[in-house]
């Protein structure tokens, strides 16, 4: 039987004001940013339910129970406050679900989470996404930093594998060259924690790919997108990149 995963997030709106002379109008265009990453991972074990940041404010799993339906979730490009703030908090001062403290009980009961990195992701931007010192950061295999996390790298740099993990399963049978990134959101690995991917020492060393357990569930930090801007399509397109998703899921579904 299919696995579920549910993905959260990775998706944007953004409005324009065109200006042609003395005549301007507006228009608003909606972005979907992991249509390509789920297509790459298509055919397999796994079936995503790719929610959209705007449906997760009122429709993320507010229950134990819904949590429980998916294997593994994958939170991406979405700030903490998008979970913490559903409708029936903001607009009507009634009480709701923490959700971040949901997502912990879910891992320490068996089930899998990934952040995936992004300006809304750890951090984040101007230290807007906001998951430091949450329930979901208790989890984690790293810590977040207190401030604007992102590590820029216009020039394009190319992440190693991490010493003593060449043969861990989640790395099995990749290529060991991979290509380059444009920006990570820089963390620090949990002490019993793994880091498997990592940029460069002379790059800071900082972790791409982390893993780690929370009671009876698992855990994984990819800290860098899984699209444009920071993931290049060279990246996606990459022959590893399949295989490393794969079993990078294969590691955290793993239930009890």
């Amino acid at each position: 039987m299919a696995k579920r995963i549910l993905l959260a997030g990775e998706s944007w709106t953004s409005t324009a004001t065109h200006i042609k002379g003395w005549d301007q109008f507006p228009s608003v265009t909606h972005h979907r940013g992991a249509d390509a990453f789920i297509a790459a991972l298509s055919g397999g074990d796994y079936v995503f339910d790719y929610m959209l940041c705007h449906e997760a404010a009122e429709g993320f799993p507010s229950t134990p129970a819904a949590l429980d339906a998916y294997d593994a979730i994958i939170l991406s490009d979405i700030g903490a406050n998008t979970l913490l703030l559903p409708p029936q908090v903001w607009i009507h001062s009634q009480r709701a679900p923490n959700r971040l403290k949901l997502l912990r009980d879910y891992v320490e009961r068996g089930g899998g989470l990934i952040m995936v990195g992004g300006y809304y992701s750890f951090q984040g931007i101007n230290g807007a996404a906001r998951y430091r010192n949450t329930a979901v950061e208790a989890v984690l295999p790293v810590s977040i930093h207190p401030y604007d996390d992102r590590l820029e790298l216009p020039e394009g740099i190319h992440p190693v594998v991490a010493q003593g993990a060449a043969d861990h399963d989640v790395l099995a049978g990749l290529p060991t060259e991979l290509p380059y990134l444009l920006g990570v959101n820089e963390t620090v690995l949990k002490p019993g924690a793994k880091a498997l991917l990592t940029l460069p020492p002379e790059e800071g060393g900082h972790p791409l790919l982390a893993i780690g357990e929370a009671g009876r569930g698992r855990t994984a930090a990819w800290t860098t997108d899984i699209g444009p801007h920071w993931l290049p399509n060279e990246f996606l397109a990459w022959q590893g990149f399949r295989p490393l998703w794969m079993q990078l899921l294969d590691w955290v579904v793993r239930k009890g």
